[in-house]
């Protein structure tokens, strides 16, 4: 699968107003959790979509961007959702 037609798939995984669990979509497209991680980054910084796990989180996007590249690390109630959040996947706190 090319990148591009990967994308175009994590696109249409994540727009379908449901939460989808991180481990189901690697596991769909096949891909490791930090190819996943890179590619929702490219999703949401290049191609401008719309994600919404800031506001899941009660967070900033500036916030998540920081933690996605190591300036940050999440604490307190966020290091517990993300826990969860992997455990359990997104549809837990959806």
């Amino acid at each position: 699968m090319s990148q591009f037609e990967r994308l175009s798939r994590l696109k249409a995984l994540l727009s379908t107003g449901r939460a989808v669990a991180s481990v189901k979509l690697q596991q769909t497209l096949g891909i490791s959790p930090a190819t996943l991680k890179r590619n929702i980054a490219h999703l949401r910084d290049r191609m401008n979509a719309p994600l919404v796990f800031d506001r899941l989180l009660n967070t900033s996007l500036s916030t998540v961007q920081k933690w996605e590249i190591g300036q940050k690390r999440p604490t307190g109630t966020a290091l517990k959702l993300l826990h969860l959040v992997q455990k359990r996947g997104l549809e837990v706190i959806a």
